[in-house]
């Protein structure tokens, strides 16, 4: 058979938003959200499908065959007839113990499969869903809560997927099989006990959903824990400087003893549940196997009959309290199916058009437009970013965008790149609004080197590449030479293939910085948007950056913003901004004789 695809067909989920998700399941019927991801593998299903039938029937065949040795083997009139009978039915007992163990592993090795694909590719949609999700899902979702989703509810489904299902679907089968078999064997016993097993039922139904629920508030307690890991994790620099190690780990022992708390509740009803179950079933049970030695001692039944009716007896009260145990790994999983079914239900309200339009070629740069914009960002929607805001930036041109903080200057990056859609307004690039544009022809377009470098936790060659990943090593180079960046990495232990560490912690401020702005330079888009690019440089540094930037720029159209005015004199026009509008707009020099906003940001740096 051939591999499967890496992630399943698209899942089927419908628009909806954070705010208005499905409200949860109250039974395994949330586990039908597994549908999507399970279809394309409906041939290996139906393979372990069988194997499972397989195996129970063979273990239903091993009473029969017990009977026929108790009846016809040991019971015969003469010892040579009696020694040949029961050597063939034992020949026939290890047949169907050796079928039940062949069917029984190919059933074990077909459920462990469909378990760790249906897993993979579960976690690989949900991993995929939220990597095109907005800036605005992460304002309100802690990264540690999808890595937990990522992790402990997937190995959730995985174990019922894998395991507890067909465990409990064999189950199911030996048992409706063995009741059957005592149905027809002593049909009025066993009406009585059926009778009794009904009231054994109800009890467990409202066990189960108080289970579900526990089971949902323990996941999530432990979706807490682990966003405060990632958190202090991400921040342990801080933390240490603080000295806020003891803090930080009382209030994650305190996350934890929540979570505790919570599982030993769900533990608890569980515990309770399954007691309840395999007492009640069992005491039904012996009622009927106490009328089935009566009736042997009656005459009614032979000594094998009762064997028989023993064995499946045994098989009827193990899998009523397999299932039980199934029936309470269900609910776990069905509360961490709804949460992953919550993720991929979670469309991003900034998606490609169906029908994109095309951006036209360029040579001398992009140009761009924000016409009358007016933004909130979600979290703040009473607070305006940016009101009534216009520019235009003709095709290789640089502008600087300079204002105090909050002044809204990284909202116009984020616009630019359609990270959220403006309230009102438009915002253009190359002429064409960017809602029109298919997001990675948009961004494809667009480079940026952000104030906080990112630096993933690969080599240097690796890092740099990612700007542009099928450029060859010669332009990698030439990239990380265009911004300073060569040396220093060719002193490191093993140049250009060392690795960088985790959020590269081995390199400093200014290493990070080059290695953001050689990322940029290898992808070579026409707008380039420098979020304080120099920020974390030295003057040295900052000056071989600058001249490297600034042929950066030649031939492309550059935005740039930036706190440390120095740094924007050359600009072709410095547009000024204060609480979301644009209040200037002129070169360095005439700013500064223009004795606005500028002209006391310029003094108060250049004083200092």
């Amino acid at each position: 058979m051939t591999s499967p695809p890496a992630t399943p067909s698209p899942v089927p989920t419908p628009r909806t938003t954070a705010s208005a998700l499905p409200p949860p399941g109250k039974n395994v019927r949330s586990l039908g959200g597994l549908t999507p991801f399970l279809r394309p593998y409906r041939g290996r299903i139906a393979l372990a499908g069988l194997f499972l039938v397989m195996a129970a029937v063979s273990t239903l065949v091993l009473p029969v065959a017990l009977k026929s040795l108790i009846d016809q083997g040991l019971v015969a009139a003469e010892p040579g007839e009696r020694v040949m009978a029961v050597r063939d039915h034992f020949f026939a007992l290890f047949g169907v113990g050796a079928a039940l163990g062949l069917f029984s592993a190919l059933r074990f090795y077909m459920v462990t499969w469909l378990g760790e694909r249906v897993t993979a590719d579960l976690r690989n949609a949900v991993y995929s869903h939220v990597l095109r999700q907005s800036p605005e899902f992460f304002e309100s979702t802690q990264t540690g809560e999808v890595l937990s989703r990522l992790t402990t509810d997937t190995t959730l489904v995985q174990t019922v997927v894998g395991s507890s299902l067909s465990l409990g679907l064999r189950n199911a089968v030996m048992g409706i099989g063995a009741m059957t078999m005592l149905i027809v064997t002593n049909p009025f016993v066993m009406a009585q006990v059926l009778g009794i097993l009904v009231l054994v039922v109800l009890p467990s139904v409202y066990f189960g959903r108080r289970i579900r629920k526990l089971s949902r508030a323990s996941q999530d307690r432990v979706a807490d824990s682990s966003a405060i890991a990632a958190e202090v994790l991400n921040a342990i620099p801080v933390v240490q400087s603080y000295t806020q190690e003891d803090r930080e780990a009382q209030r994650f022992d305190q996350s934890t003893a929540n979570a505790f708390a919570t599982a030993i509740s769900r533990t608890r009803m569980r515990s309770v549940l399954v007691g309840f179950i395999i007492t009640a079933t069992f005491g039904a049970l012996l009622w009927g196997l106490y009328q089935g030695t009566q009736a042997v001692v009656r005459g009614d039944i032979t000594a094998g009959h009762l064997g028989q009716t023993v064995v499946y007896v045994i098989i009827l009260v193990g899998g009523v309290a397999v299932l039980a145990e199934v029936y309470g790994d269900l609910l776990r999983a069905a509360g961490a199916t709804e949460r992953l079914m919550e993720l991929l239900a979670t469309e991003s309200p900034i998606a490609s058009p169906a029908a994109p339009k095309a951006l036209p070629a360029v040579q001398r740069g992009s140009s761009l437009a924000l016409e009358a914009v007016t933004f909130h960002y979600p979290s703040r929607p009473r607070m305006a970013a940016l009101r009534d805001f216009n520019l235009a930036v003709a095709p290789g041109e640089t502008v600087a965008l300079v204002g105090p903080s909050g002044a809204g200057k990284s909202t116009v990056f984020q616009l630019l790149l359609r990270f959220y859609d403006v309230s009102e307004g438009t915002v253009r690039i190359d002429g064409i609004a960017v809602r029109d544009l298919a997001l990675e022809a948009l961004r494809g377009r667009i480079g940026i080197v952000p104030q906080d470098s990112v630096i993933f936790s690969a080599d240097a060659m690796a890092n740099i590449r990612y700007g542009r990943p099928q450029a060859s090593d010669a332009e990698v180079i030439e990239a990380a030479k265009a911004a300073f960046a060569h040396d220093f990495i060719c002193a490191l232990p093993d140049g250009y293939q060392t690795f960088l560490g985790e959020r590269g912690l081995r390199l400093s401020g200014g290493q990070r910085q080059r290695i953001s702005i050689a990322r940029a330079m290898l992808k070579n888009p026409p707008l380039l948007l420098l979020d304080e690019a120099t920020s974390a440089l030295d003057a040295e540094s900052e000056r071989m950056v600058q001249a490297a930037l600034e042929s950066a720029m030649k031939d492309r159209t550059t935005l740039v913003i930036a706190h440390r005015l120095s740094t924007v004199q050359r600009a072709d026009r410095i547009v000024v901004m204060d609480e979301g509008r644009i209040v200037e707009v002129g070169t360095h020099a005439s700013l500064s004789a223009a004795g606005g906003l500028y002209a006391r940001l310029a003094q108060l740096q250049f004083d200092a």
